[in-house]
C-alpha cells in the first residue's frame, strides 16, 4: 500500500481488527515501518482554556453543565497564562500545544478574539499550534488560519450508527461539516474517538471507515479510551482491555497508513509494556502532561524514561508540514462577522443521558 485508501469497507475493517493478534500486530508494523519512523513519537500537550459549562450533553464528558461531577470550571485563560504553560511545555519537550476550550461552538466576539491571540502566541514560540473548540464555520476557520493555526481536533467521536447513543444536542452530520470548514484552508485536521463507550465492533469499524472516507485523511487520529467519571452517564462502563486498545491502533494504523496515530486518554491505565505494545502496532503521538482537559494522565518524566528505555526520539515541530505564517489582527482579511449558525440539535431523548441531569438536578437541589 503506498498510498491511503478511500473505500474501505466495514466488513474489511472488522477483518483486519479480528484478525490473530501476533498477526495483526505484524501487519500494522510492517505498514508503520513503511510509512513512518518506528523510533520517533510526536509529543503534545493539551491545555484546558476554558474548562466546564459545556451545554452539549455528550455522555462521556465531565464538563457538560448538565452533569454534577467534581470539574473545577474556569472562566477563559488569559494570553499570558497560555504562554506561560506554552513554554513550560516546549521545555519538557512538546512540539505541539492543543489548546481546548468547553464550547459547543465558536461564537465571534472579544472571547474568540482572545483565543486567535494565543494561536498567534504560540506559533510565534514556534510550537505547532493545535484548537479543540467546537464547530467552526468557514470564516472562523480562515481566521484561525490566519493566527497560525496548525492543526484543528474535532473528534467524530464514535460511528455514526452509535452517535445518536451518545450525544443528542448536536448532529454526526456537524461534524462532518466542520472538517469540511477546515479543508478548506490550510489547517491540518485532528480527528478520532472514542472506545469503550458501550459500543460495538462494528461501531469502532464504522467509526474508522468514516475517517477513512475522508479525502486526504486526517493528518492526525486520536484513539481514546472512555474514562468513566462519576456523574457522567457512563460513570458505570467498564475499562476497556489493553488489547482492545492494540487492535484498534493496530487497525487505524493499517486503515490510515500516514496519518499520525495518537494513543490518547486512557494511558494511565496501561503499563509500559501495554503502551509499547501500541507504539510498535503503529501510535506515533501522545499527549503529555498530568492532565487530558480534565482527565489524568502520566508524568511527563514517566514519559521520558519509556522514551529512553524503548529507545524513541521526540519529533520535531513542523516536521510534517511547514510552519504557518501568522497574520496580526490589524492586518487579516477575514474579519469577525457576528455569524450565528443554525447548527443541529436532533432533539431525541438518551435514556442514559437523562438520568444522569436529573441525578445531577437532585445533588445541586438545596435543602430546606
Amino acid at each position: 500500500m503506498n498510498s491511503p485508501r478511500h473505500n474501505w469497507t466495514k466488513d474489511e475493517v472488522l477483518a483486519i481488527y479480528n484478525k490473530p493478534i501476533m498477526e495483526l500486530l505484524y501487519d500494522a508494523a510492517s505498514v508503520h515501518r513503511r510509512h513512518n519512523d518506528p523510533n520517533e513519537i510526536q509529543v503534545s500537550t493539551l491545555l484546558s482554556i476554558k474548562t466546564g459549562g459545556c451545554s452539549e450533553d455528550c455522555g462521556y464528558c465531565p464538563q457538560a453543565a448538565r452533569y454534577h461531577t467534581d470539574i473545577e470550571e474556569n472562566d477563559l485563560m488569559s494570553i499570558q497564562q497560555v504562554k506561560a504553560q506554552a513554554l513550560r511545555a516546549k521545555a519538557t519537550g512538546s512540539s505541539r500545544v492543543c489548546m481546548g476550550a468547553a464550547w459547543r461552538n465558536v461564537k465571534d466576539g472579544p472571547e474568540f478574539d482572545q483565543v486567535l491571540e494565543m494561536v498567534r502566541t504560540i506559533n510565534k514560540l514556534d510550537m505547532e499550534v493545535c484548537c479543540t473548540l467546537g464547530m467552526v464555520t468557514e470564516n472562523q476557520a480562515q481566521r484561525l488560519a490566519e493566527a497560525g493555526l496548525y492543526a484543528y481536533n474535532h473528534n467524530l467521536d464514535t460511528s455514526e450508527d452509535y452517535y445518536e447513543d451518545v450525544i443528542s444536542t448536536r448532529a454526526f452530520d456537524d461534524r462532518l461539516n466542520t472538517i469540511n470548514h477546515v479543508r478548506k484552508t490550510n489547517v491540518t485536521v485532528c480527528s478520532g474517538g472514542i472506545i469503550g463507550m458501550g459500543e460495538s465492533l462494528e461501531d469502532r469499524a464504522g467509526m474508522l471507515v468514516a475517517l477513512t472516507t475522508l479525502n486526504p485523511q486526517p493528518e492526525s487520529v486520536p484513539i481514546n479510551a472512555l474514562v468513566a467519571v462519576e456523574g457522567t452517564p457512563m460513570e458505570d462502563e467498564e475499562p476497556i482491555s489493553i488489547w482492545e486498545m492494540v487492535r484498534m491502533v493496530a487497525t487505524t494504523r493499517i486503515v490510515m497508513p500516514q496519518t499520525q496515530v495518537r494513543l490518547s486518554a486512557g494511558r494511565t491505565q496501561m503499563s509500559q509494556e501495554g503502551q509499547a505494545l501500541c507504539f510498535f502496532a503503529g501510535a506515533n503521538s501522545i499527549f503529555a502532561g498530568d492532565k487530558l482537559l480534565t482527565t489524568p494522565n502520566p508524568d511527563i518524566n514517566e514519559d521520558k524514561e519509556l522514551f529512553a528505555l524503548l529507545g524513541m526520539n521526540t519529533q520535531e515541530p513542523f516536521s510534517k508540514k511547514e510552519q504557518p505564517k501568522t497574520t496580526e489582527a490589524i492586518d487579516s482579511r477575514f474579519m469577525d462577522l457576528g455569524e450565528k449558525p443554525k447548527w443541529t440539535r436532533p432533539g431525541h431523548t438518551i435514556e442514559r443521558n437523562e438520568k444522569a441531569k436529573q441525578k445531577a438536578k437532585a445533588v445541586r437541589k438545596p435543602t430546606t
